[in-house]
């Protein structure tokens, strides 16, 4: 009962004549309040693949008895907040909305041991019992992300559903989904058919980073149909995950300008020669500032919001060369006609009008700290990736953050510093570094810091080829950060990083059952090694804020 992760609020135990637990039997029912009915149907349906028990429902709340599990609403509690209680009446669990019971019952399974996790019954007789304890908890953060890339790296819908339970399991509720960048177009686009028929795929992949020799010489791609989209989006609805949608301008973009060459800098470079790009890094095409552009992608952010009801619309903003503006007559022509200082203003502007965009049809725009260079759009939100500095920036602006700086929460960075470590990218981020992230800067006042929305772990999956891969990158550090992300810890270097370790050792457990290839805590493991492909390791600490 101590070897919960994200670790709680408050845990009391209870000590009395009898079992002191609750026995769930063939007999138990599960009751779900009116409010908490979508609750009620996962946990019933996880229960019974994992434990084989029928869990009837109960007529009324009081009716889930002595070795029952009953579910309702507290309105003295916060949206998100809950209590677990495990006594002679049976388990109750109350949250301040339905999210909150959803945490609480995913508390509850951890609580029924890592066999809770499996998809079916393992054909022998035990106990599923849980000790009768009460749990208060409450996450620190209302934005609590996950940044899955799948542009690089195509991930077929089931996996993406697969690891939005992941999510869930560790009560992470925001998936950022990349959807597009240089190297694929992920999202059919109804009215743009060529960015997928075109845009989805490339010939070959470039294996480990650029600099490696290795290629893997077949096509590469695939994409999301619009119900896709929609079955994904509301499988995450159903465990209370928001998913924020990242369209990418106007860097990271040779993707569409393969499929449509004219929204490339066609006084510059002969565009239609453009292919989707089979490499890393930061390439020099990017969109040209015309009303063309403008035009082409308001069509597709039209489709993107009749998709993703979020509050928030990810445009990227990041790594734009402004080579391409500089020789290009038309952008400096329209630089000269906006009255704009430079490129980086044009850059601005150009973040600027969707910003305006998206207020106007009641979203909110957010990029990367990129976006503050020329001026940072009013209304946007600030991914702050290059470290703390931007975020603090936009944070004593009034503008809201989501701290995710790379030097401690890019996951595709390597682990370890051992030669074992499979395509070392960037600085090694251990298990205990990620543990001792904190996403508030202490320079901020608590004015300031009420900005910081939360926090954002990112997987960027140039060298993740496949799920087995991704899980490897992610796990067990997205354990730690989603500790990070809930949990009210000290600062980081009083926190028991110790008995975390000690926590990991059962959450190794229900990792196993749910099939996550996590990195084991000895190494890499034969399997999950790649020797001789090339990586980008960097030697030295990574640098402070």
């Amino acid at each position: 009962m101590t070897d919960l992760i994200p670790a709680p609020r408050d845990i009391a135990t209870t000590t009395v004549t009898g079992s002191g637990e609750v026995r769930l039997t063939a007999h138990s029912r599960l009751s779900a309040g009116t409010g908490t009915e979508g609750t009620g149907h996962w946990l019933r349906t996880t229960l019974r693949q994992a434990t084989g028990l029928p869990l009837h429902e109960g007529r009324e709340l009081d009716d889930a008895g002595g070795d029952g599990i009953g579910l309702r609403l507290d309105p003295e509690l916060g949206p998100e907040e809950y209590r677990l209680v495990s006594d002679f009446s049976g388990i109750l669990i109350e949250g301040g909305g339905a999210a909150g019971v959803f945490w609480g019952a995913q508390t509850l399974r951890q609580l029924l041991g890592p066999d809770a996790y499996r998809r079916a019954p393992l054909g022998r007789d035990r106990v599923w019992a849980v000790p009768h304890l009460t749990i208060e908890d409450a996450p620190r953060f209302r934005w609590r992300g996950l940044m899955l890339d799948v542009a690089r790296h195509f991930m077929p819908k089931e996996g993406v559903l697969r690891y939005l339970d992941l999510m869930a399991a560790h009560k992470l509720n925001v998936f950022h989904f990349h959807l597009t960048d240089d190297q694929g177009w992920r999202i059919e686009i109804e009215r743009h058919p060529r960015l997928t028929e075109i845009g989805s795929w490339r010939a070959r992949t470039k294996t480990g980073h650029r600099a490696s020799p290795l290629w893997e010489e077949k096509p590469h791609g695939g994409y999301y149909t619009r119900d896709d989209i929609r079955e994904i989006v509301a499988y995450a609805a159903e465990r209370h995950i928001t998913v924020v949608p990242e369209i990418d301008v106007p860097g990271h973009s040779q993707a569409a300008i393969a499929a449509y060459p004219e929204l490339g800098n066609t006084d510059v470079i002969a565009t239609d020669s453009l292919s989707v790009w089979d490499t890393w890094g930061i390439n020099p095409n990017v969109l040209a500032p015309t009303d063309n552009t403008l035009r082409f992608y308001e069509g597709v952010f039209e489709e993107v919001l009749e998709l993703f009801p979020s509050e928030f619309v990810h445009i990227g903003g990041d790594e734009c060369p402004k080579d391409q503006w500089r020789r290009s007559e038309t952008a400096q022509a329209r630089i000269r006609e906006l009255g704009l200082a430079d490129e980086d203003e044009l850059q601005s502007w150009f973040i600027g009008h969707f910003d305006a965009w998206l207020s106007a049809r009641g979203r909110r725009l957010i990029g990367w700290d990129e976006i503050l260079e020329g001026g940072l759009a009013k209304g946007a939100a600030v991914s702050s990736w290059r470290g703390y500095a931007g975020g603090i920036a936009a944070a004593r602006a009034g503008h809201d953050v989501v701290m995710c700086p790379e030097q401690q929460v890019y996951l595709d960075h390597r682990q370890d510093p051992g030669p074992d470590e499979p395509v070392p990218i960037g600085w090694v981020r251990s298990l205990e570094d990620v543990y001792r992230f904190e996403p508030v800067p202490p320079e901020l006042t608590p004015e300031e810091a009420r900005h910081v929305l939360g926090t954002q772990a990112n997987l960027w999956t140039e060298v993740m080829e496949d799920h087995a891969r991704v899980d490897y990158q992610a796990f067990p550090r997205l354990a730690a950060f989603a500790e990070v992300a809930w949990s009210a810890l000290p600062a980081p270097e009083e926190r028991d990083f110790a008995g975390f370790e000690h926590r990991m050792t059962a959450h190794y457990r229900r990792l196993d059952a749910l099939g996550v290839a996590y990195r084991p805590p000895a190494g890499p493991l034969p399997w999950q090694q790649r020797p001789g492909v090339l990586g980008r390791p960097i030697d030295g600490p990574p640098p402070h804020r």
